[in-house]
């Protein structure tokens, strides 16, 4: 009998502009589209949504991006973007082929301790109504819905996850 071993998560910094960093964020904004709209994006569409929620504060100093690899493959991304005392989570994303084997826990556990690390005391982010696994997801590890604290045009649900 021949055991294989799983691949491991690993994870590291990356800028927005990298190559792989822009074919995750568009891999990304393309599933958030298709899915709010419920039908194929447009052409121009996803471009549109990339400008006008950009990810280019996720580099020092403002924010930090993530990229996850699952064993060689490149999978997902998470980004926090910096406040005074907390840190945003956003852009977490795996790709499907990726999901139901950890990457999302990995991922969290990745910007939670990059988030302690800076000084952060808690991590806060908003996501959809429709992003049902997303939301199970931050259940799962510890983040509770909190009242609104953001104002964006898809905010529908607000977490938050004390970090001390």
């Amino acid at each position: 009998m021949t055991i294989t071993a799983r691949p491991t998560w690993t994870t590291s910094t990356s800028r927005p502009d990298h190559p792989d960093a822009v074919l995750l964020l568009r891999e990304y904004m393309t599933e958030m589209v298709v899915r709010y709209h419920r039908r194929p994006a447009l052409p121009g569409e996803v471009d549109a949504a990339l400008a006008e929620l950009p990810s280019d504060d996720l580099a020092a100093p403002s924010g930090l991006l993530l990229l996850a690899h699952h064993g060689t493959n490149l999978a997902g991304c998470a980004g926090l973007r910096w406040q005074p005392g907390w840190a945003e989570l956003t852009r977490v994303f795996l790709r499907p082929e990726h999901r139901g084997a950890g990457g999302g826990a990995a991922l969290l556990a990745a910007v939670e301790e990059r988030a302690r690390a800076a000084g952060a005391d808690r991590i806060r982010l908003d996501t959809r109504h429709d992003l049902i696994e997303a939301r199970a997801l931050y259940a799962r590890h510890g983040y509770a819905e909190i009242p609104a604290y953001s104002r964006g045009p898809y905010a529908e649900h607000w977490f938050e996850k004390r970090l001390s």
